[in-house]
């Protein structure tokens, strides 16, 4: 692969360790690497475009990380969904060739990777134009696990090889010493965690993070990754359904 732009971001923050980890990854490949990242952790928030200040103004600061002192890094008051897009348009010195997003901290498999904000950063880039690869690291949420995040570029290193211009990749890989080979999957109906109201009234409802016990479809995210494979799955941006339609009604 000749040297790239690659523009690095997650939802876990500019002080995530799999941040580090995963621009490392773009260094040693000889790319150009610039990190722009949320200065908070902002999970859970998809592809949304949402900004600290109610003016829809993000605050940007520059930032030397210690573990990349050479590599230029922003830490942003905003989602990934609006730092990737923003990051596609230039903001930060110019187009990327692509966009890195992640090591999210937990897998992002299944339907419910539509309110990933890893992977809406990722799917944020592709509709700007912009090859991008989405990365998680299936660390066990409860009780939490700890990260393995060294066991995850290899990994990377591999799906950036074959990666086509155009398009949007998910990656998932096992949080133990020797995760499995890499295969392509489908995605599972939903996923491993789920929200669930545990508590409704007049002025609040509370939300508590679940982890489902059911049965996975073969040959999918969940059961490959339960099997200890690393999974990798192209992903569908926003698009229309191509079929024949009768004429809408007046």
């Amino acid at each position: 692969m000749n040297s790239l732009r690659v523009l690095v971001t997650n939802d876990d923050g500019i002080d995530s360790p799999g941040l580090i980890a995963l621009a490392r990854c773009a260094v040693e490949l000889g790319h150009e690497t610039i990190i722009a990242a949320p200065r908070f952790e902002a999970s859970g928030t998809g592809a949304g475009l949402t900004a600290s200040d109610g003016n829809r103004r993000a605050a940007i600061q520059r930032r030397m990380l210690p573990e990349l002192p050479e590599v230029e890094a922003y830490a942003v008051e905003a989602h990934p969904g609006l730092i990737a897009m923003i990051g596609c348009r230039g903001t930060f010195g110019g187009q990327p060739d692509l966009v890195l997003s992640g090591i999210n901290f937990g897998a992002n498999i299944g339907r419910a990777l539509i309110h990933s904000g890893t992977v809406g950063a990722a799917l944020t880039a592709h509709v700007n134009g912009v090859t991008a690869l989405a990365v998680s690291l299936d660390v066990p949420w409860n009780p939490p696990g700890t990260a393995l995040w060294d066991v995850v570029a290899p990994y990377v290193k591999d799906v950036l090889g074959f990666i086509e211009p155009g398009t949007v990749l998910n990656l998932n890989v096992p949080n133990r010493p020797d995760p499995g080979p890499l295969r392509w999957a489908t995605l599972t109906g939903y996923g491993r965690v789920q929200s669930r109201v545990t508590h409704q009234d007049d002025d609040v409802i509370e939300l508590t993070t679940i982890v489902l016990d059911h049965e996975v479809e073969p040959g999918s995210d969940a059961a490959l990754l339960e099997a200890g494979y690393a999974t990798v799955t192209e992903l569908r941006s926003v698009s229309a359904v191509e079929r024949p339609r009768a004429t809408p009604p007046r």
